[in-house]
């Protein structure tokens, strides 16, 4: 990655900006693992003012926002897990033209740099079971199954995920 890449903590002149990303990569990318409706149903409710808000000045989650030469292309979010010794990998979303070039790594790389600062010994994720893709990266990464989970979203959808956990000892 030759570009100039920031990593910068959210602020609320983010939202916008955030809400937007988010829309634009969920809608390309997820479009074949789940419905049309269902993405529209989470992003709308995932990228609110209020939603964002808990992560500014928040003392148990973080949100960072990715630049490439000044261009917004992607977030990751992460925050303790409420298990003791763990860091929950919330978000890590790029724009497909952006992959390929180390920049998910880097994020992956603020996420568990993070997750050592807070003394946590695992950093874990769900990650939607059609997603294989992304589980083959984070498998790469050494991540491992630890099981399975499908969590009711309301309106009728569910989010059918893998649990996977990096430790970090």
């Amino acid at each position: 990655m030759n570009a100039a890449f920031t990593l910068h903590p959210l602020t609320a002149d983010d939202f916008e900006t955030v809400a937007l990303l988010g829309a634009a990569i969920w809608r390309k990318h997820f479009i074949g693992m789940i419905s049309r409706e269902q993405i529209d149903y989470m992003v709308s409710g995932r990228y609110t003012p209020e939603k964002l808000s808990r992560y500014l000045d928040a003392p148990d989650r973080w949100f960072r926002l990715l630049r490439v030469e000044g261009r917004p292309v992607g977030y990751c979010s992460y925050a303790l897990s409420g298990q003791d010794g763990e860091m929950k990998l919330e978000q890590l979303y790029l724009l497909e033209e952006m992959r390929g070039r180390g920049l998910g790594g880097r994020m992956m790389d603020e996420a568990e740099a993070a997750a050592r600062a807070m003394g946590c010994a695992a950093l874990m994720l769900t990650v939607n079971r059609h997603n294989a893709e992304a589980i083959a990266v984070y498998e790469k990464r050494g991540f491992r199954m630890r099981g399975e989970v499908a969590a009711d979203i309301g309106n009728g959808f569910v989010m059918d995920d893998y649990v996977m956990v990096l430790r970090l000892e």
